[in-house]
């Protein structure tokens, strides 16, 4: 008994994906860019979402923060404390982060890095080459947060 295998044309296809009169499958067709700022915000939505991170950014970051989500337009501060580089193919992400007190540090720095790796891999397709992570502070439970010591400060 023999088998038989049937092909789809694919000449000139490199991905092995059936040639339509010398055009690509329709989404191969065309370039996309992804923005910076698209990544960062990414990296950054996945940091926050480990529970042993605090918050992003260092000292005077989150204080600047702080004042621009406070003045209309700034903006939510998602991409404080990222910062990536993306090329065509690849992308590094450098991060910012106040742990919470007692937390294991480098176990929560492998947490952050796999789900920041996971989200912007998943969502982008871009290969993450790196995630450097820098601890800059460690959050006490007594510390009451900035905006909440400013708010506190109001009159009303």
């Amino acid at each position: 008994m023999t088998e038989t295998t049937q092909r789809r044309n694919t000449a000139g296809r490199q991905d092995g994906a059936p040639s339509q009169g010398g055009r690509g499958a329709p989404g191969t067709r065309g370039n996309t860019a992804i923005a910076d700022t698209v990544v960062a915000k990414i990296a950054g939505m996945a940091a926050r979402e480990i529970p042993e991170v605090h918050s992003l950014g260092g000292s005077m970051t989150r204080a600047f923060g702080a004042v621009r989500q406070r003045v209309p337009g700034g903006g939510s501060g998602v991409t404080q404390g990222v910062k990536v580089e993306v090329g065509e193919r690849q992308a590094a992400v450098d991060l910012d982060v106040v742990i919470e007190y007692g937390a294991a540090i480098v176990d929560t720095a492998a947490d952050v890095r796999t789900n920041v790796v996971n989200a912007v891999e998943r969502m982008t397709g871009l290969e993450v080459v790196e995630v450097n992570i820098a601890v800059d502070d460690v959050h006490l439970p007594d510390e009451e947060d900035e905006s909440e010591e400013q708010e506190g400060r109001r009159v009303a």
